[in-house]
Protein backbone atom coordinates (compact mmCIF):
# COMPACT_ATOMS: atom_id res chain seq x y z
CA UNK A 1 0.00 0.00 0.00
CA UNK A 2 1.35 3.48 -0.88
CA UNK A 3 1.38 6.11 1.81
CA UNK A 4 -1.30 8.75 1.57
CA UNK A 5 1.21 11.41 2.53
CA UNK A 6 4.17 12.38 4.65
CA UNK A 7 3.28 14.20 7.85
CA UNK A 8 5.93 16.65 9.05
CA UNK A 9 6.31 16.96 12.81
CA UNK A 10 7.78 19.36 15.28
CA UNK A 11 8.53 17.66 18.61
CA UNK A 12 9.05 20.25 21.33
CA UNK A 13 10.27 18.65 24.54
CA UNK A 14 12.85 15.86 24.62
CA UNK A 15 12.23 14.39 28.04
CA UNK A 16 11.10 10.81 28.54
CA UNK A 17 7.94 11.05 26.38
CA UNK A 18 9.63 12.99 23.57
CA UNK A 19 12.51 10.53 23.39
CA UNK A 20 10.17 7.53 23.52
CA UNK A 21 8.16 8.97 20.65
CA UNK A 22 11.28 9.63 18.57
CA UNK A 23 12.42 6.02 19.05
CA UNK A 24 9.03 4.56 18.16
CA UNK A 25 8.49 6.74 15.09
CA UNK A 26 11.90 5.63 13.83
CA UNK A 27 11.86 1.94 14.78
CA UNK A 28 8.22 1.35 13.80
CA UNK A 29 8.10 3.59 10.75
CA UNK A 30 7.24 0.79 8.31
CA UNK A 31 4.59 -0.74 10.57
CA UNK A 32 2.90 2.63 11.10
CA UNK A 33 3.03 3.43 7.39
CA UNK A 34 1.53 0.08 6.44
CA UNK A 35 -1.13 0.10 9.13
CA UNK A 36 -2.22 3.74 8.97
CA UNK A 37 -1.18 4.79 5.47
CA UNK A 38 0.88 7.71 6.75
CA UNK A 39 4.59 8.32 7.20
CA UNK A 40 5.86 10.63 9.94
CA UNK A 41 8.85 12.85 9.19
CA UNK A 42 10.34 14.62 12.20
CA UNK A 43 11.63 17.88 10.77
CA UNK A 44 12.12 19.87 13.98
CA UNK A 45 12.95 19.07 17.62
CA UNK A 46 13.64 21.31 20.59
CA UNK A 47 14.55 21.28 24.25
CA UNK A 48 15.11 24.05 26.79
CA UNK A 49 18.87 23.56 26.96
CA UNK A 50 19.80 23.45 23.29
CA UNK A 51 17.03 25.30 21.47
CA UNK A 52 15.42 24.22 18.19
CA UNK A 53 16.96 22.32 15.28
CA UNK A 54 15.32 21.81 11.90
CA UNK A 55 15.87 19.94 8.66
CA UNK A 56 13.11 20.17 6.05
CA UNK A 57 14.10 16.74 4.71
CA UNK A 58 13.81 15.08 8.12
CA UNK A 59 16.14 14.78 11.08
CA UNK A 60 18.04 11.58 11.87
CA UNK A 61 16.26 10.31 14.98
CA UNK A 62 19.06 7.96 16.12
CA UNK A 63 21.53 10.83 15.81
CA UNK A 64 19.32 13.13 17.91
CA UNK A 65 18.87 10.41 20.55
CA UNK A 66 22.60 9.69 20.49
CA UNK A 67 23.42 13.33 21.14
CA UNK A 68 21.01 13.38 24.08
CA UNK A 69 22.34 10.13 25.55
CA UNK A 70 25.91 11.45 25.36
CA UNK A 71 24.99 14.77 26.94
CA UNK A 72 25.80 16.65 23.73
CA UNK A 73 23.77 19.45 22.20
CA UNK A 74 21.17 18.59 19.56
CA UNK A 75 22.45 21.71 17.76
CA UNK A 76 25.37 19.54 16.66
CA UNK A 77 23.06 17.58 14.35
CA UNK A 78 24.79 17.70 10.93
CA UNK A 79 23.13 19.83 8.30
CA UNK A 80 20.39 21.15 10.58
CA UNK A 81 19.40 24.77 11.07
CA UNK A 82 19.42 26.03 14.64
CA UNK A 83 17.52 28.62 16.69
CA UNK A 84 18.21 29.43 20.35
CA UNK A 85 14.64 28.74 21.51
CA UNK A 86 11.71 26.58 20.50
CA UNK A 87 9.41 29.50 19.82
CA UNK A 88 11.92 31.14 17.46
CA UNK A 89 12.26 27.88 15.56
CA UNK A 90 8.51 27.34 15.37
CA UNK A 91 7.97 30.85 14.01
CA UNK A 92 10.65 30.40 11.34
CA UNK A 93 9.67 26.95 10.01
CA UNK A 94 6.70 24.91 8.82
CA UNK A 95 5.18 21.60 9.88
CA UNK A 96 1.91 19.70 9.74
CA UNK A 97 1.60 18.89 13.47
CA UNK A 98 3.11 20.20 16.69
CA UNK A 99 3.83 17.56 19.35
CA UNK A 100 4.24 19.58 22.57
CA UNK A 101 5.63 17.37 25.33
CA UNK A 102 7.45 19.81 27.57
CA UNK A 103 6.72 19.94 31.30
CA UNK A 104 5.40 23.45 31.87
CA UNK A 105 4.83 24.50 35.50
CA UNK A 106 1.55 25.30 37.29
CA UNK A 107 2.48 28.95 37.72
CA UNK A 108 1.60 29.90 34.13
CA UNK A 109 1.85 26.82 31.89
CA UNK A 110 4.70 28.36 29.95
CA UNK A 111 6.37 27.86 27.55
CA UNK A 112 3.82 25.24 26.51
CA UNK A 113 0.95 27.72 26.13
CA UNK A 114 3.09 29.94 23.89
CA UNK A 115 4.07 27.00 21.68
CA UNK A 116 0.46 25.82 21.34
CA UNK A 117 -0.89 29.28 20.57
CA UNK A 118 1.73 29.72 17.87
CA UNK A 119 0.82 26.46 16.14
CA UNK A 120 -2.95 26.66 16.52
CA UNK A 121 -3.01 30.29 15.43
CA UNK A 122 -1.37 29.21 12.16
CA UNK A 123 -3.85 26.38 11.66
CA UNK A 124 -1.44 23.66 12.76
CA UNK A 125 -2.94 20.93 14.99
CA UNK A 126 -1.44 20.20 18.38
CA UNK A 127 -0.90 16.93 20.23
CA UNK A 128 0.28 17.25 23.82
CA UNK A 129 0.97 15.48 27.10
CA UNK A 130 1.67 18.81 28.83
CA UNK A 131 -0.88 19.13 31.65
CA UNK A 132 -0.72 22.68 32.98
CA UNK A 133 -1.19 24.58 29.70
CA UNK A 134 -4.45 22.67 29.18
CA UNK A 135 -5.44 22.95 32.84
CA UNK A 136 -4.93 26.72 32.91
CA UNK A 137 -5.90 27.66 29.33
CA UNK A 138 -7.74 24.64 27.94
CA UNK A 139 -10.94 26.42 26.91
CA UNK A 140 -9.04 29.21 25.16
CA UNK A 141 -6.81 26.73 23.32
CA UNK A 142 -9.75 24.50 22.35
CA UNK A 143 -11.64 27.51 21.00
CA UNK A 144 -8.58 28.66 19.06
CA UNK A 145 -8.23 25.18 17.55
CA UNK A 146 -11.93 25.13 16.64
CA UNK A 147 -11.76 28.58 15.05
CA UNK A 148 -8.89 27.38 12.85
CA UNK A 149 -10.56 24.07 12.03
CA UNK A 150 -7.74 21.98 13.51
CA UNK A 151 -7.37 19.52 16.36
CA UNK A 152 -6.11 19.97 19.90
CA UNK A 153 -5.61 16.54 21.46
CA UNK A 154 -4.24 15.73 24.90
CA UNK A 155 -5.15 12.15 25.72
CA UNK A 156 -2.00 11.65 27.79
CA UNK A 157 -2.80 14.56 30.09
CA UNK A 158 -5.33 12.46 32.06
CA UNK A 159 -5.11 8.69 32.72
CA UNK A 160 -1.92 8.43 30.66
CA UNK A 161 -2.51 6.24 27.61
CA UNK A 162 -5.98 4.99 28.58
CA UNK A 163 -8.51 6.53 26.15
CA UNK A 164 -10.62 8.96 28.18
CA UNK A 165 -10.86 12.42 26.65
CA UNK A 166 -11.67 11.10 23.18
CA UNK A 167 -14.55 8.91 24.38
CA UNK A 168 -15.95 11.66 26.61
CA UNK A 169 -15.78 14.39 23.96
CA UNK A 170 -16.10 12.64 20.60
CA UNK A 171 -17.81 9.42 21.66
CA UNK A 172 -20.47 11.36 23.58
CA UNK A 173 -20.83 14.14 21.02
CA UNK A 174 -24.32 15.61 21.36
CA UNK A 175 -24.80 14.40 24.91
CA UNK A 176 -24.69 16.92 27.78
CA UNK A 177 -22.13 16.15 30.50
CA UNK A 178 -23.44 16.92 33.99
CA UNK A 179 -20.68 15.83 36.36
CA UNK A 180 -17.97 13.34 37.04
CA UNK A 181 -15.92 11.76 39.76
CA UNK A 182 -12.82 9.65 39.46
CA UNK A 183 -9.42 8.43 40.55
CA UNK A 184 -6.88 10.13 38.32
CA UNK A 185 -3.48 9.78 40.03
CA UNK A 186 -1.83 6.36 39.88
CA UNK A 187 0.79 7.01 42.54
CA UNK A 188 -1.74 8.15 45.14
CA UNK A 189 -3.98 5.19 44.37
CA UNK A 190 -1.06 2.75 44.59
CA UNK A 191 -0.11 4.13 48.02
CA UNK A 192 -3.67 3.99 49.37
CA UNK A 193 -4.12 0.45 48.01
CA UNK A 194 -0.88 -0.65 49.66
CA UNK A 195 -1.92 0.92 52.96
CA UNK A 196 -5.25 -0.92 52.80
CA UNK A 197 -3.20 -4.12 52.54
CA UNK A 198 -1.39 -3.33 55.79
CA UNK A 199 1.62 -1.24 54.80
CA UNK A 200 2.48 2.03 56.49
CA UNK A 201 2.46 5.25 54.50
CA UNK A 202 6.27 5.30 54.36
CA UNK A 203 6.41 1.67 53.23
CA UNK A 204 3.78 2.30 50.56
CA UNK A 205 5.59 5.39 49.30
CA UNK A 206 8.88 3.49 49.13
CA UNK A 207 7.15 0.74 47.15
CA UNK A 208 5.75 3.31 44.73
CA UNK A 209 9.21 4.76 44.23
CA UNK A 210 10.70 1.30 43.75
CA UNK A 211 8.06 0.64 41.10
CA UNK A 212 9.11 3.80 39.26
CA UNK A 213 5.84 5.61 39.95
CA UNK A 214 7.20 8.37 42.13
CA UNK A 215 10.73 8.92 40.95
CA UNK A 216 10.07 12.55 40.06
CA UNK A 217 7.33 14.92 41.10
CA UNK A 218 6.18 12.77 44.01
CA UNK A 219 5.04 15.91 45.80
CA UNK A 220 2.54 16.67 43.04
CA UNK A 221 1.15 13.14 43.37
CA UNK A 222 0.74 13.07 47.13
CA UNK A 223 -0.31 16.68 47.70
CA UNK A 224 -3.03 16.41 45.04
CA UNK A 225 -1.77 19.06 42.62
CA UNK A 226 -1.43 16.54 39.76
CA UNK A 227 -5.03 15.42 40.28
CA UNK A 228 -6.04 19.08 40.56
CA UNK A 229 -4.56 19.78 37.11
CA UNK A 230 -6.35 16.77 35.65
CA UNK A 231 -9.65 17.90 37.15
CA UNK A 232 -9.19 21.29 35.49
CA UNK A 233 -8.36 19.59 32.18
CA UNK A 234 -11.54 17.52 32.34
CA UNK A 235 -13.55 20.67 33.13
CA UNK A 236 -12.00 22.51 30.18
CA UNK A 237 -12.16 19.82 27.50
CA UNK A 238 -15.25 17.82 28.50
CA UNK A 239 -17.43 20.57 30.01
CA UNK A 240 -15.81 23.55 28.21
CA UNK A 241 -15.62 25.34 31.55
CA UNK A 242 -12.35 27.04 32.46
CA UNK A 243 -11.58 26.72 36.17
CA UNK A 244 -9.02 28.68 38.13
CA UNK A 245 -6.71 26.94 40.57
CA UNK A 246 -8.50 28.46 43.54
CA UNK A 247 -11.81 27.04 42.33
CA UNK A 248 -10.55 23.45 42.72
CA UNK A 249 -10.17 22.50 46.37
CA UNK A 250 -7.25 20.21 47.10
CA UNK A 251 -6.22 17.91 49.90
CA UNK A 252 -3.47 15.34 49.53
CA UNK A 253 -2.97 11.90 51.03
CA UNK A 254 0.07 12.33 53.28
CA UNK A 255 -2.05 13.33 56.29
CA UNK A 256 -4.28 10.23 56.24
CA UNK A 257 -4.00 8.47 59.58
CA UNK A 258 -3.42 4.74 59.77
CA UNK A 259 -6.60 4.45 61.85
CA UNK A 260 -8.66 5.98 59.01
CA UNK A 261 -7.45 3.30 56.62
CA UNK A 262 -8.17 0.54 59.14
CA UNK A 263 -11.69 1.82 59.87
CA UNK A 264 -12.46 1.99 56.15
CA UNK A 265 -11.27 -1.59 55.59
CA UNK A 266 -13.20 -2.84 58.63
CA UNK A 267 -16.36 -1.23 57.23
CA UNK A 268 -15.88 -3.01 53.92
CA UNK A 269 -14.82 0.13 52.08
CA UNK A 270 -11.69 2.01 51.09
CA UNK A 271 -10.13 5.45 51.35
CA UNK A 272 -9.57 6.75 47.82
CA UNK A 273 -8.27 10.07 46.46
CA UNK A 274 -11.29 11.26 44.50
CA UNK A 275 -11.56 14.03 41.92
CA UNK A 276 -15.04 15.57 41.64
CA UNK A 277 -16.75 17.94 39.20
CA UNK A 278 -20.38 18.91 39.78
CA UNK A 279 -22.26 21.66 37.94
CA UNK A 280 -25.49 23.23 39.11
CA UNK A 281 -26.82 23.56 35.55
CA UNK A 282 -26.74 20.93 32.87
CA UNK A 283 -25.01 23.15 30.35
CA UNK A 284 -22.08 23.65 32.71
CA UNK A 285 -22.67 27.39 32.97
CA UNK A 286 -23.83 27.41 36.59
CA UNK A 287 -22.00 27.11 39.87
CA UNK A 288 -19.36 24.41 40.07
CA UNK A 289 -18.10 22.20 42.86
CA UNK A 290 -14.64 20.97 42.00
CA UNK A 291 -12.03 19.33 44.15
CA UNK A 292 -9.69 16.45 44.89
CA UNK A 293 -9.52 14.91 48.35
CA UNK A 294 -9.41 11.59 50.20
CA UNK A 295 -12.86 10.12 50.72
CA UNK A 296 -14.30 7.06 52.39
CA UNK A 297 -16.03 4.97 49.73
CA UNK A 298 -18.34 2.11 50.63
CA UNK A 299 -17.73 -1.31 49.14
CA UNK A 300 -20.52 -0.90 46.60
CA UNK A 301 -18.98 2.24 45.13
CA UNK A 302 -17.23 1.27 41.85
CA UNK A 303 -14.31 3.56 42.65
CA UNK A 304 -13.57 1.67 45.87
CA UNK A 305 -12.56 -1.32 43.76
CA UNK A 306 -9.96 0.57 41.69
CA UNK A 307 -6.66 -0.75 43.02
CA UNK A 308 -2.96 -0.19 42.44
CA UNK A 309 -2.01 1.96 39.48
CA UNK A 310 -5.41 1.75 37.81
CA UNK A 311 -7.44 4.92 37.34
CA UNK A 312 -11.14 5.38 36.65
CA UNK A 313 -13.57 8.15 35.77
CA UNK A 314 -17.35 7.96 36.07
CA UNK A 315 -19.03 10.62 33.94
CA UNK A 316 -22.75 11.43 34.04
CA UNK A 317 -24.27 12.75 30.84
CA UNK A 318 -27.78 13.33 29.52
CA UNK A 319 -29.42 11.29 28.04
CA UNK A 320 -26.86 8.49 28.32
CA UNK A 321 -26.52 8.16 32.10
CA UNK A 322 -23.28 7.01 33.74
CA UNK A 323 -20.23 6.02 31.71
CA UNK A 324 -17.27 4.45 33.49
CA UNK A 325 -13.80 4.27 31.96
CA UNK A 326 -11.14 2.22 33.77
CA UNK A 327 -7.53 1.63 32.84
CA UNK A 328 -3.89 1.99 33.85
CA UNK A 329 -2.92 5.52 34.78
CA UNK A 330 0.87 5.63 34.77
CA UNK A 331 3.97 4.56 32.91
CA UNK A 332 6.31 5.98 30.28
CA UNK A 333 5.07 3.73 27.49
CA UNK A 334 1.44 4.48 28.36
CA UNK A 335 2.05 8.24 28.27
CA UNK A 336 3.89 7.88 24.99
CA UNK A 337 1.14 5.66 23.61
CA UNK A 338 -1.45 8.33 24.36
CA UNK A 339 0.58 10.85 22.38
CA UNK A 340 1.13 8.39 19.54
CA UNK A 341 -2.56 7.50 19.26
CA UNK A 342 -3.48 11.19 19.20
CA UNK A 343 -0.84 11.80 16.56
CA UNK A 344 -2.15 9.02 14.34
CA UNK A 345 -5.72 10.29 14.73
CA UNK A 346 -4.69 13.79 13.70
CA UNK A 347 -2.48 12.61 10.83
CA UNK A 348 -5.26 10.57 9.26
CA UNK A 349 -7.50 13.65 9.04
CA UNK A 350 -4.98 15.97 7.40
Amino acid sequence: MGCRRNVRLWIVGLGTVGRWLLRVLDSQAERLAGRYDVRFVVTGVANARDGFVFDAGGLDAPAVLGHLAAGRSIAEHPGAEHWPSAIEGLRATEADVLVEVTASPPTDGEPGVLHMREALGRGIPVVTSNKWPIALHGVELAELASSQGVALRGESTVMSGTPLLGPLTEGLAGAVPIGLRGIVNATANFILSAMASGRSYDEALAAAQAAGLAERGVEADIDGSDAQAKTMILAALVFRRQLRLEEVTRRGISGIARTEIERAVSAGGRIRHVATLEFSERDGAGDVRAGVEPEFLSGDDPLSRIDGTDNAVICRATPVGEITIVGPGAGLELAGQGVLSDLIAVARTL
